[in-house]
Protein backbone atom coordinates (compact mmCIF):
# COMPACT_ATOMS: atom_id res chain seq x y z
CA UNK A 1 0.00 0.00 0.00
CA UNK A 2 1.24 3.79 -1.22
CA UNK A 3 1.00 6.34 1.19
CA UNK A 4 -1.32 7.58 -1.45
CA UNK A 5 -3.51 4.87 -1.16
CA UNK A 6 -3.32 4.79 2.36
CA UNK A 7 -4.82 8.53 2.88
CA UNK A 8 -7.57 7.67 0.77
CA UNK A 9 -8.58 4.25 2.64
CA UNK A 10 -8.01 6.49 5.62
CA UNK A 11 -10.49 8.79 5.04
CA UNK A 12 -13.07 6.60 3.70
CA UNK A 13 -12.89 4.47 7.31
CA UNK A 14 -13.01 7.82 9.32
CA UNK A 15 -15.64 9.75 6.92
CA UNK A 16 -18.59 8.24 9.29
CA UNK A 17 -17.13 9.26 12.50
CA UNK A 18 -15.18 12.48 11.89
CA UNK A 19 -16.19 15.78 10.01
CA UNK A 20 -12.28 15.75 8.91
CA UNK A 21 -11.53 12.83 7.83
CA UNK A 22 -9.26 13.26 5.14
CA UNK A 23 -7.28 15.83 7.29
CA UNK A 24 -7.42 13.60 10.41
CA UNK A 25 -5.59 10.52 7.92
CA UNK A 26 -2.94 13.08 6.79
CA UNK A 27 -2.37 14.22 10.25
CA UNK A 28 -1.94 11.04 11.75
CA UNK A 29 0.10 9.45 9.19
CA UNK A 30 2.24 12.78 9.11
CA UNK A 31 3.29 12.15 12.70
CA UNK A 32 4.13 8.60 11.95
CA UNK A 33 6.36 9.35 9.07
CA UNK A 34 7.71 12.16 11.01
CA UNK A 35 7.27 14.50 8.56
CA UNK A 36 5.05 17.51 7.41
CA UNK A 37 1.78 17.07 6.23
CA UNK A 38 2.65 18.82 3.16
CA UNK A 39 5.69 16.52 2.63
CA UNK A 40 2.77 13.68 2.06
CA UNK A 41 1.96 14.43 -1.10
CA UNK A 42 5.48 14.45 -2.53
CA UNK A 43 5.96 10.67 -1.23
CA UNK A 44 2.25 9.72 -2.35
CA UNK A 45 3.46 6.75 -4.47
CA UNK A 46 5.96 5.74 -1.69
CA UNK A 47 5.00 2.22 -0.09
CA UNK A 48 4.12 2.53 3.44
CA UNK A 49 6.34 -0.23 5.36
CA UNK A 50 3.98 -3.22 7.07
CA UNK A 51 5.03 -2.15 10.51
CA UNK A 52 3.98 2.03 10.11
CA UNK A 53 0.94 0.46 8.32
CA UNK A 54 0.33 -1.35 11.81
CA UNK A 55 0.51 1.71 14.41
CA UNK A 56 -1.55 3.84 11.58
CA UNK A 57 -4.20 1.06 11.68
CA UNK A 58 -4.27 1.34 15.23
CA UNK A 59 -4.74 5.08 15.26
CA UNK A 60 -7.33 4.98 12.76
CA UNK A 61 -9.24 2.52 15.16
CA UNK A 62 -9.15 4.98 18.35
CA UNK A 63 -9.91 7.87 15.64
CA UNK A 64 -12.80 6.22 14.72
CA UNK A 65 -13.68 5.51 18.36
CA UNK A 66 -14.23 9.60 18.15
CA UNK A 67 -10.27 9.80 20.24
CA UNK A 68 -9.00 13.33 19.56
CA UNK A 69 -6.82 13.85 17.20
CA UNK A 70 -4.92 15.96 19.60
CA UNK A 71 -4.78 12.92 22.25
CA UNK A 72 -3.08 10.51 19.33
CA UNK A 73 -0.72 12.82 18.12
CA UNK A 74 0.32 14.61 22.22
CA UNK A 75 0.34 18.16 20.98
CA UNK A 76 -2.26 20.79 19.62
CA UNK A 77 -1.52 24.13 18.71
CA UNK A 78 -3.30 26.82 20.48
CA UNK A 79 -2.77 30.43 19.62
CA UNK A 80 1.40 30.61 19.23
CA UNK A 81 1.97 27.78 21.46
CA UNK A 82 2.41 24.30 20.70
CA UNK A 83 0.83 22.86 23.68
CA UNK A 84 1.06 18.81 25.12
CA UNK A 85 -2.18 17.39 25.72
CA UNK A 86 -3.28 14.28 27.00
CA UNK A 87 -6.70 12.68 28.78
CA UNK A 88 -6.42 14.75 31.90
CA UNK A 89 -6.98 18.11 30.31
CA UNK A 90 -9.76 19.39 27.75
CA UNK A 91 -8.16 19.78 24.17
CA UNK A 92 -7.38 23.54 23.74
CA UNK A 93 -10.17 25.04 20.94
CA UNK A 94 -9.92 27.58 18.69
CA UNK A 95 -13.13 29.68 20.24
CA UNK A 96 -10.99 29.76 23.00
CA UNK A 97 -8.07 31.97 21.72
CA UNK A 98 -11.32 34.90 21.52
CA UNK A 99 -10.60 34.77 25.40
CA UNK A 100 -6.73 35.67 24.90
CA UNK A 101 -7.84 38.56 22.39
CA UNK A 102 -10.18 40.07 24.65
CA UNK A 103 -7.70 39.96 27.40
CA UNK A 104 -5.33 41.30 25.51
CA UNK A 105 -7.26 44.15 24.72
CA UNK A 106 -8.11 44.74 28.82
CA UNK A 107 -4.88 44.34 30.56
CA UNK A 108 -2.35 46.74 28.16
CA UNK A 109 1.45 45.93 28.36
CA UNK A 110 2.81 45.93 31.80
CA UNK A 111 3.01 44.90 35.51
CA UNK A 112 0.12 43.40 37.05
CA UNK A 113 -1.51 40.02 37.62
CA UNK A 114 -3.87 37.59 36.25
CA UNK A 115 -5.37 34.31 37.07
CA UNK A 116 -6.57 31.83 34.99
CA UNK A 117 -9.44 29.97 36.99
CA UNK A 118 -9.17 25.91 35.51
CA UNK A 119 -6.09 26.03 34.13
CA UNK A 120 -6.32 22.65 32.25
CA UNK A 121 -3.23 22.03 29.57
CA UNK A 122 -2.31 26.17 30.83
CA UNK A 123 -3.44 27.34 27.11
CA UNK A 124 -5.35 30.49 28.16
CA UNK A 125 -2.43 31.29 30.99
CA UNK A 126 0.52 30.43 29.10
CA UNK A 127 -1.00 32.42 26.11
CA UNK A 128 -1.38 35.53 28.41
CA UNK A 129 2.19 35.02 29.86
CA UNK A 130 3.60 34.72 26.69
CA UNK A 131 2.20 38.01 25.31
CA UNK A 132 2.49 40.00 28.59
CA UNK A 133 5.57 39.09 30.09
CA UNK A 134 6.38 41.60 32.44
CA UNK A 135 2.78 40.24 34.64
CA UNK A 136 2.47 37.39 36.87
CA UNK A 137 -0.24 34.74 36.14
CA UNK A 138 -1.68 32.09 38.36
CA UNK A 139 -2.81 29.41 36.99
CA UNK A 140 -5.43 27.28 39.10
CA UNK A 141 -6.74 23.86 38.87
CA UNK A 142 -8.60 21.00 40.88
CA UNK A 143 -7.22 18.43 39.32
CA UNK A 144 -3.58 17.99 40.38
CA UNK A 145 -2.78 15.95 37.13
CA UNK A 146 -3.93 18.66 34.66
CA UNK A 147 -1.67 20.93 36.85
CA UNK A 148 0.96 18.94 36.20
CA UNK A 149 0.45 19.01 32.11
CA UNK A 150 -0.38 23.10 32.73
CA UNK A 151 3.54 23.20 34.58
CA UNK A 152 4.85 20.85 31.55
CA UNK A 153 3.98 23.28 29.14
CA UNK A 154 5.16 25.98 30.81
CA UNK A 155 8.54 24.14 30.52
CA UNK A 156 8.09 23.18 26.95
CA UNK A 157 7.11 26.99 26.13
CA UNK A 158 10.18 28.34 28.27
CA UNK A 159 7.86 30.73 29.76
CA UNK A 160 8.76 31.44 33.33
CA UNK A 161 6.14 34.34 34.58
CA UNK A 162 3.67 32.30 36.20
CA UNK A 163 2.76 30.24 38.93
CA UNK A 164 0.18 26.96 39.65
CA UNK A 165 -1.89 26.40 42.17
CA UNK A 166 -4.49 23.36 43.29
CA UNK A 167 -7.66 24.52 44.04
CA UNK A 168 -11.30 24.96 43.19
CA UNK A 169 -11.92 28.37 41.35
CA UNK A 170 -11.23 30.48 44.04
CA UNK A 171 -10.18 28.78 46.58
CA UNK A 172 -5.98 29.23 45.75
CA UNK A 173 -6.27 33.01 45.08
CA UNK A 174 -4.90 35.29 47.39
CA UNK A 175 -4.98 39.53 47.25
CA UNK A 176 -6.66 41.02 44.44
CA UNK A 177 -6.09 40.49 40.28
CA UNK A 178 -6.12 42.79 37.44
CA UNK A 179 -7.59 40.41 34.76
CA UNK A 180 -9.55 37.07 36.02
CA UNK A 181 -10.57 34.71 32.57
CA UNK A 182 -11.93 31.41 33.36
CA UNK A 183 -13.20 28.49 30.70
CA UNK A 184 -15.58 26.38 33.13
CA UNK A 185 -17.48 23.46 32.40
CA UNK A 186 -20.53 24.41 31.25
CA UNK A 187 -22.64 21.53 29.49
CA UNK A 188 -25.32 20.41 31.26
CA UNK A 189 -25.68 17.25 32.47
CA UNK A 190 -27.81 14.89 29.59
CA UNK A 191 -26.36 17.53 26.49
CA UNK A 192 -26.38 15.34 23.18
CA UNK A 193 -23.03 16.49 22.36
CA UNK A 194 -21.30 14.63 25.80
CA UNK A 195 -21.13 11.36 23.80
CA UNK A 196 -18.99 12.47 21.63
CA UNK A 197 -16.65 14.15 23.88
CA UNK A 198 -16.65 11.04 26.12
CA UNK A 199 -12.56 10.46 26.24
CA UNK A 200 -11.79 13.96 27.61
CA UNK A 201 -12.51 14.18 30.88
CA UNK A 202 -15.96 15.04 32.04
CA UNK A 203 -14.78 16.95 35.13
CA UNK A 204 -13.46 20.16 32.57
CA UNK A 205 -16.75 19.58 30.93
CA UNK A 206 -19.94 19.99 32.44
CA UNK A 207 -20.87 20.74 35.99
CA UNK A 208 -23.29 17.47 35.59
CA UNK A 209 -26.20 20.14 36.45
CA UNK A 210 -27.95 23.02 34.22
CA UNK A 211 -24.50 24.02 32.32
CA UNK A 212 -24.58 27.48 34.45
CA UNK A 213 -23.54 26.02 38.00
CA UNK A 214 -19.79 26.58 37.67
CA UNK A 215 -20.10 30.52 35.78
CA UNK A 216 -22.70 31.19 38.44
CA UNK A 217 -20.22 30.86 41.73
CA UNK A 218 -17.14 32.59 39.37
CA UNK A 219 -19.15 35.62 38.23
CA UNK A 220 -20.79 35.44 42.04
CA UNK A 221 -17.43 35.43 43.90
CA UNK A 222 -14.78 37.52 41.30
CA UNK A 223 -15.31 40.86 42.54
CA UNK A 224 -13.69 39.95 46.02
CA UNK A 225 -10.73 38.89 44.27
CA UNK A 226 -10.49 41.69 41.08
CA UNK A 227 -9.00 45.48 41.66
CA UNK A 228 -11.20 47.99 41.43
CA UNK A 229 -11.73 48.84 36.78
CA UNK A 230 -10.73 45.25 36.47
CA UNK A 231 -12.16 42.59 34.33
CA UNK A 232 -14.00 38.81 34.43
CA UNK A 233 -13.72 36.91 31.04
CA UNK A 234 -15.45 33.74 30.92
CA UNK A 235 -16.11 31.24 28.02
CA UNK A 236 -19.59 29.90 28.11
CA UNK A 237 -21.67 27.74 25.78
CA UNK A 238 -23.22 29.03 22.46
CA UNK A 239 -26.72 29.35 23.89
CA UNK A 240 -26.05 30.87 27.31
CA UNK A 241 -24.94 34.42 26.66
CA UNK A 242 -27.88 36.19 28.27
CA UNK A 243 -27.99 33.36 31.08
CA UNK A 244 -24.20 34.65 31.53
CA UNK A 245 -25.11 38.30 30.90
CA UNK A 246 -27.95 38.23 33.56
CA UNK A 247 -25.35 36.86 36.29
CA UNK A 248 -22.97 39.68 35.60
CA UNK A 249 -25.40 42.21 36.17
CA UNK A 250 -26.66 40.80 39.44
CA UNK A 251 -22.94 40.54 40.59
CA UNK A 252 -22.64 44.65 40.16
CA UNK A 253 -20.20 44.40 37.42
CA UNK A 254 -20.67 47.26 34.73
CA UNK A 255 -19.15 47.24 30.68
CA UNK A 256 -20.89 43.85 30.47
CA UNK A 257 -20.40 42.49 27.02
CA UNK A 258 -20.38 39.09 24.87
CA UNK A 259 -18.51 38.51 21.90
CA UNK A 260 -19.02 35.99 19.34
CA UNK A 261 -16.74 33.61 18.00
CA UNK A 262 -16.01 32.42 14.03
CA UNK A 263 -19.25 30.53 13.77
CA UNK A 264 -20.94 33.70 14.86
CA UNK A 265 -22.39 31.98 18.25
CA UNK A 266 -21.98 33.79 21.39
CA UNK A 267 -19.42 32.68 22.96
CA UNK A 268 -17.26 34.64 25.78
CA UNK A 269 -18.81 37.06 28.14
CA UNK A 270 -17.27 39.96 30.52
CA UNK A 271 -17.77 42.65 33.14
CA UNK A 272 -15.90 45.16 34.77
CA UNK A 273 -15.49 45.72 38.46
CA UNK A 274 -17.10 49.25 39.23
Amino acid sequence: MTVAEALITASARLAPSSASPRLDAELLLASILEVSRGALFARGDEALSEDRRRVFESQLDRRADQVPVAYLLGTQGFWTLDLLVNPDVLVPRPETELLVEWALEVFPPGAGRIADLGTGSGALALALASERPQSQVLATDISTAALGVAQSNAMRCGIANLSFAAGSWFEALHGRFDLIVANPPYIAAGDPHLPALRHEPLLALSDQADGLACLREIIADAGEYLLPRSWLLVEHGYDQGAAVRAQFERAGFVEIATRRDLDGNERASGGRRG
